[in-house]
């Protein structure tokens, strides 16, 4: 029997693959990770189009009790886990896959769209991205951030911010809270960055400028994430100037 990790893409319940989809309908237990990211729509409106009952699988469940329930079933029947965006995007993922083949279960992946790639939106090229970092909620004493960036601008290259999020809570840290984090750990309110929500959407909110005037932008939509660009080609740029907040 066989393990199939799949990416359901970022927005809703259509942005799955067909691959995927098919996949799915033949699999005998369906389970839906839901505390890495969040999907615009309710489980019902997956269940309603998939046919299929999900099980919610929490922090818990995947990294402590995977092997009593997401690999067992593996081992005699088709198993589908499902993963909002792509589905190594999250290391507890691959943690997941490496578990189950020394199980000697069979693992096969189908992949989607993930916020990696997604941010191409902005106009930024995707190659001069560096190491990627996240801001948690309790971000007081984390210096992490911070020394990501700055090891990043030194080589030129663009940052980007995933901001936590509880989805079970429905709590998000916000594009606000994470400039509020970088100005209270020195960085400079006349620094650039781009201020996203709910990229991937078909109406997903960006915002280009200053920290000091992306602060005053109030975005409505989750989950959120912050890019810090490093050296701008002027493509780059001509894109950037059209999310301006002066605009």
């Amino acid at each position: 029997m066989t393990l199939y990790i799949i990416g359901l893409g970022l927005n809703n319940e259509k942005d799955i693959t067909l691959k995927g989809l098919e996949t799915i309908k033949k699999s005998d237990f369906i389970y839906l990770e839901n505390y890495t990211s969040s999907l615009s729509c309710p489980v019902k409106s997956l269940e309603k189009l998939y046919k299929k009952k999900m099980i919610l699988a929490d922090r818990n469940l995947v990294e402590s009790e995977v092997e009593s329930t997401i690999l067992k079933n593996a081992k005699t029947k088709n198993v589908s886990f499902l993963v909002i965006g792509d589905p190594f995007s999250a290391t507890t993922h691959v943690d997941i896959m490496l578990r189950a083949k020394e199980l000697n279960i069979k693992v096969k992946v189908i992949n989607n769209a993930s916020i990696l790639t997604a941010v191409g939106i902005t106009g930024l090229q995707l190659y001069k991205f560096g190491q990627v970092t996240s801001i948690p909620f309790d971000n007081k004493e984390i210096k992490t951030p911070v020394e990501v960036l700055k090891k990043n601008q030194k080589m030129g290259l663009h940052t980007l911010f995933l901001l936590d999020l509880n989805p079970e809570k429905k709590e998000y840290l916000t594009v606000s809270e994470a400039l509020k984090y970088l100005m209270g750990n020195n960085v400079s309110r006349d620094t650039l960055c781009i201020g996203c929500a709910a990229i991937g959407s078909d109406k997903p909110e960006i915002k280009f400028g200053k920290i000091k005037d992306v602060l005053k932008v109030s975005f409505r939509k989750y989950p959120q994430c912050l890019i810090i660009p490093g050296k701008l080609h002027f493509m780059e740029e001509e894109a950037l100037e059209t999310y301006s907040t002066s605009s």
